[in-house]
């Protein structure tokens, strides 16, 4: 900088002088950090050299503005040092932001598969908790029945759903999804039109109305039991000649009655009929319902009048009997039945209905014993077949004295083993739960082969027998399998002796349960018998029984003929309606020819009409009336 007069420099002028950009600079003063953070700096820009002049400034101000621009420096450094700070923080913030929502993702994974494995943990104990709770209700009715009431085997039956080794649970009902049957058919029905007028005019002309054709119809069915008198009215005559071969008067001849001089007919018969030994209702509920309707019938003349019938059905039972010893398969199954008599020095009313049935015929036998004398009476003089039964005494006894006679024991009762098993200790449920899974396979198998075998699985030439091979050498595997498991297990020194009970009697039974692998035609279990004493037993805890052993033998020989004609198929309310009416035609009697009311004998026109018979009666009933 040069000072006026061109000398040297001099600071002891107070003055001195510099030429700068004629610019408005207006300089901040000294103050705090926050303060000079707030000032903007001075942009540097091009200035023209008609712009610049001279400016003069004292000392003081130079030095000012020299530690101004010192301090503007040191401000503009530091908050670049700030700011790279800054950016240094961010980024390393960035970094643990990364890393810690990383370790949220594994974290999360990780929980999603602890919830996953835990979801499945409690599906299994649920499904254990399900078996348990299926387990003990089974238990609660065994127990319920051990305390009310007697014992029977019924009483300890499994669920289908235990059967099947703890499937899912269904309820009951109809399930979502499933499709519905929609409304039965009634065409076969009589049918009363009823058609309805109207008198009506136009709401506002007050004209009247047109008929149009065609109707609008709906459909209601009703039901109307009503019962009539049958007014027999014989015209009388009397003779124009004088020979004296007839009376004075002559009189049509009476219809023949099925009990003479009775007063019911053979309908009122067959309703008490059916409703005592097929629906097993007392017969003074069906009279005290036939009072409400204005029929009074007493007890008395109901219980006179089957006394009389019985007689009418012996040759009809002894004719299913006959036919029932020329089958090669027969089922068995007896269950209790009170008769309230003193008979023999017999100790109490305990007696026992024994049923022997195959697929075409129910012969149902009363004894006051169990003994194997009723089985060997009714097959006596037998040489060879095959008998499903349990594992009661008197069948075997029964196959000692007659070695043609096989037995094909009943594995339903080896599964009921397993079962009460599992209740009764359940340490050992799950050892259970695996051989009831084992045997509901080999069920499966045998009914595919069943199935495969009934289609033609003999036949070589036949579609069905390459199946049936698969399938029976699939039965008979599963079958080498069971039996090396058995041996094997029973060998377990550390086997508990409640499963070692049980596996004991499977093995001692074993050639009687694997009876159906050498046929397959035959059934695994004795289901068969049992669900045909499921009537009788409903009837037992209806009505309690027979107060008289004829009345007994009537309950057998009923049950017998009427549970028959349904394994055919036959209407049983048109089938006793025509024999009670060939009865009454015979005059009270059994008619000299019951081959008509055999289902085996009965030609195939028959036969249908018996299984139809009851919409023809219906219809023949509506067109007489009307």
């Amino acid at each position: 900088m040069l000072f006026p007069g061109g000398g040297k420099y001099h600071w002891t002028r107070k003055f001195f002088s510099a030429t700068v950009a004629a610019v408005s600079y207006a300089a901040p003063p000294i103050q705090s950090n926050c303060a000079e953070l707030a000032c903007e700096p001075v942009v540097d820009r091009p200035v023209a050299p008609w712009q610049l002049e001279t400016v003069t400034l004292t000392r003081r101000e130079h030095i000012d503005l020299i530690n101004r621009r010192n301090y503007w420096k040191s401000a503009h450094q530091q908050a670049l040092g700030r700011l790279a700070w800054a950016d240094q923080r961010l980024l390393s913030e960035r970094h643990r932001a990364t890393q810690a929502l990383q370790a949220l993702h594994v974290q999360m994974r990780q929980a999603e598969e602890r919830h996953r494995e835990e979801l499945e943990c409690a599906r299994q104990i649920e499904l254990g908790l399900r078996g348990e709770l299926e387990l003990a209700e089974a238990r609660i009715r065994d127990l319920r029945k051990r305390h009310f009431a007697r014992k029977s085997e019924r009483s300890r039956a499994v669920d289908k759903s235990t059967q099947e080794g703890h499937a899912s649970y269904r309820g009951r009902g109809q399930q979502s999804g499933a499709p519905g049957h929609g409304r039965t058919c009634q065409d076969h029905l009589p049918a009363v039109v009823q058609t309805i007028e109207m008198q009506a005019s136009c709401p506002r002309c007050g004209l009247g109305l047109k008929p149009f054709p065609g109707t609008q119809d709906c459909e209601v069915l009703e039901i109307e039991v009503q019962a009539y008198r049958r007014i027999i009215r014989r015209k009388r005559y009397r003779p124009c000649c004088d020979c004296g071969c007839l009376p004075g008067i002559v009189t049509a001849p009476a219809p023949c009655r099925l009990i003479p001089h009775g007063k019911l007919g053979e309908s009122v018969w067959v309703n008490i009929l059916l409703s005592k030994f097929l629906y097993a209702q007392p017969t003074h509920r069906l009279l005290r319902d036939w009072r409400d309707q204005g029929l009074h019938i007493s007890q008395g003349t109901v219980t006179d009048g089957l006394k009389r019938l019985a007689p009418l059905f012996a040759p009809l039972v002894q004719a299913g009997l006959e036919h029932l010893r020329q089958q090669p398969h027969w089922h068995a199954d007896e269950t209790r039945w009170a008769v309230f008599i003193d008979f023999e020095n017999k100790v109490g009313h305990r007696w026992y209905l024994w049923v022997f049935c195959c697929r075409a015929v129910v012969h149902f036998v009363l004894d006051p014993t169990r003994s194997a004398k009723v089985p060997a009476r009714v097959f006596q003089g037998l040489e060879q077949g095959v008998l499903s039964v349990d594992r009661y005494a008197a069948y075997k006894a029964l196959a000692n004295k007659h070695p043609g006679i096989v037995l094909a024991y009943c594995w339903a009762h080896a599964r009921r083993d397993q079962l009460e098993l599992a209740v009764a200790h359940p340490a050992l449920k799950n050892w259970a739960l695996g051989w009831l899974a084992q045997i509901g396979k080999l069920y499966a198998l045998h009914d595919q082969r069943r199935l495969a075998f009934e289609a033609g699985g003999q036949d070589r030439a036949s579609p069905a027998h390459s199946e049936f091979c698969r399938l029976d050498l699939a039965v008979r595997e599963e079958v080498a399998v069971m039996r090396f498991r058995v041996h094997d297990t029973l060998a377990d020194v550390q086997l508990a002796e409640p499963a070692r009970k049980v596996l004991r009697s499977l093995h001692e039974h074993w050639d009687g349960l694997m009876l159906f692998v050498e046929r397959p035609w035959l059934d695994m279990d004795n289901n068969f018998a049992e669900r045909t004493v499921r009537g009788p037993v409903l009837g037992r805890k209806n009505y309690y029984g027979s107060g008289s052993q004829w009345s007994g033998d009537l309950a057998a020989c009923m049950m017998s003929l009427l549970m028959t004609a349904q394994l055919w198929g036959i209407n049983v309310r048109t089938w006793l309606m025509a024999y009670l009416q060939a009865c009454a035609q015979a005059g009270g009697q059994t008619p000299s020819d019951i081959s008509p009311f055999v289902p085996w004998r009965m030609d195939a026109q028959r036969l249908q009409t018996m299984r139809a018979g009851a919409d023809v009666q219906a219809r023949g009933k509506f067109n007489d009336s009307s």
